[in-house]
């Protein structure tokens, strides 16, 4: 029985949480690597993609809720969605044909493209704060649990509950259907073959007739789906604040390295080995270990190898670690 309430334990602060922390983290990355991939640089703008996409979807889930709309148990957030991901289209489009296209036709270095990267990434910072402010933002609505501590009491019997959030379940429900889309769309579709073909060998592609600015505007759409998703589902998750995807950006970069930079299925790889990792360490393993050693070597500490308020420094060193001993990450991706 102790073993099961430990189990339950970890299972309530580590396993789950971590599994919705990795799949918003793999659909951040996806969009991190789509890039770097196909247009050939790292997109510091992408953590400040997902604040404006999330700052659509919380808008209009407001107004949506003042309409007296709403999804019954479900976030009105679901519904605000679509909204948001053709606003973040809109928006990326815009950026890439006033920005990012007139460093393309200069063949600049992907060096250049980075820092400007960055300048457009200040600007949609300071937009998403202009517009919505910088305090913490709920809007999540619904039922908060699929199941929670008191009903697994009731079923199990055992002393420890077990609590699903909806967004959890959300999350990764959410996270495997864009996933398996985007999989499909790249190796099914005549538009998604023209992006593998043009991310392997440009010049190639070229002279087989591939339109790239048709490749060009897809990708950045795509990410745009991608980002307004990670972003949304982070928020419902946690809240909505926009200097948190500013720091996201860490991880997501950690995720899409670890992984392979430029390959999607190292990205998803990445999200989860690096959620793991931040909850793993961060934890305080007292409640646990109570369960399961005796009580004679029971710890008298926390047992927290490092406090959540450093959780970003873990990715932080997996990624020194990954680039100074296997730059091309687990699934052999493009070297930094």
């Amino acid at each position: 029985m102790d073993f099961l309430n430990g189990l339950v334990a970890l299972s309530n602060f580590v396993l789950i949480p971590a599994i919705a922390y990795g799949s918003q983290l793999a659909l951040g990355a996806l969009g991190v690597t789509l890039i770097y991939g196909i247009l050939r640089f790292s997109n510091f703008a992408h953590g400040d993609t997902m604040a404006f996409g999330a700052m659509v979807t919380v808008l209009v889930t407001w107004w949506l809720q003042g309409m007296g709309v709403s999804l019954g148990p479900l976030p009105t957030a679901l519904l605000a969605l679509p909204v948001a991901i053709v606003a973040t289209m809109a928006l990326v489009l815009f950026t890439d044909r006033m920005v990012y296209k007139f460093y393309r036709e200069q063949k600049a270095k992907p060096v250049i493209l980075v820092i400007v990267s960055m300048g457009v990434m200040f600007i949609m910072n300071g937009l998403v704060r202009f517009i919505i402010g910088v305090n913490d933002q709920r809007f999540s609505d619904g039922e908060r649990f699929i199941v929670s501590v008191r009903e697994f009491k009731q079923m199990t019997g055992l002393r420890e509950g077990l609590a699903i959030k909806t967004t959890q379940g959300i999350t990764v429900i959410v996270a495997v259907v864009c996933v398996a889309l985007l999989f499909w769309f790249l190796n099914r579709t005549r538009t998604g073959k023209s992006m593998r073909a043009y991310s392997d060998n440009e010049d190639l592609a070229l002279l087989s007739g591939i339109n790239p600015e048709r490749v060009v505007m897809y990708t950045w759409m795509i990410v745009a789906a991608l980002a307004t998703i990670a972003g949304t589902l982070y928020g419902l998750d946690k809240s909505f604040k926009p200097f948190v995807y500013f720091m996201l950006l860490l991880p997501i970069f950690a995720s899409a390295i670890v992984g392979g930079l430029g390959n999607p299925l190292g990205a998803i790889a990445g999200g989860y080995i690096i959620a793991f990792s931040e909850v793993t360490i961060t934890y305080a393993w007292k409640k646990v270990l109570k369960y399961w050693l005796p009580e004679s070597l029971e710890p008298d500490s926390l047992v927290q190898l490092l406090s959540t308020d450093y959780k970003f420094a873990v990715s932080f060193v997996i990624l020194i670690v990954v680039l100074l001993f296997k730059p091309t990450g687990i699934f052999k991706g493009k070297s930094v």
